[in-house]
């Protein structure tokens, strides 16, 4: 296999103040060209692509460059995860407040006739048993006997 030419369109530009290889491109050693290309073989001719130096000096300062992205990664996912946690707290705090200020509000009234407190009285009211309003059917009572 040879170079068709191909590669020459997904050549890439030297990055300034970091490696080849950290900043993602890799090399054909049969096209003999750096190319900024996902796959891990040639375009162009089909060979495997070289994604790490060979020589000691760049192995480490690769390493290095690989460990210090890590280690940043690392604090900003500390960062936000914290960040995250005193939102929450915020929120978590923000809404008790208002629930106990809706407590206070409600306030439970006694019931006309049975003397209970009740926030909604009138509710209650139309369903007591001791309101003598209420009619109570006999099916209702015959059911009850029954059951």
């Amino acid at each position: 296999m040879t170079c068709k030419g191909i590669c020459v369109r997904y050549k890439a530009q030297k990055p300034v103040g970091t490696g080849r290889y950290a900043s993602g491109q890799r090399r054909c050693q049969i096209c003999e060209i750096f190319i900024k290309w996902e796959g891990l073989w040639c375009p162009c001719c089909g060979y495997r692509l070289r994604t790490k130096p060979r020589n000691l000096k760049y192995k480490a300062k690769l390493r290095a460059r690989v460990e210090a992205d890590s280690i940043e990664a690392k604090a900003i996912a500390k960062a936000q995860s914290e960040e995250i946690e005193v939102a929450v707290a915020v929120k978590t705090k923000s809404k008790a407040k208002t629930t106990k200020s809706k407590a206070t509000i409600k306030e439970k009234t006694p019931c006309t006739y049975c003397e209970k407190l009740f926030v909604y009285t009138d509710k209650h009211e139309k369903n007591c048993k001791k309101n003598p309003n209420i009619e109570i059917s006999q099916e209702s009572e015959s059911i009850a006997i029954k059951a």
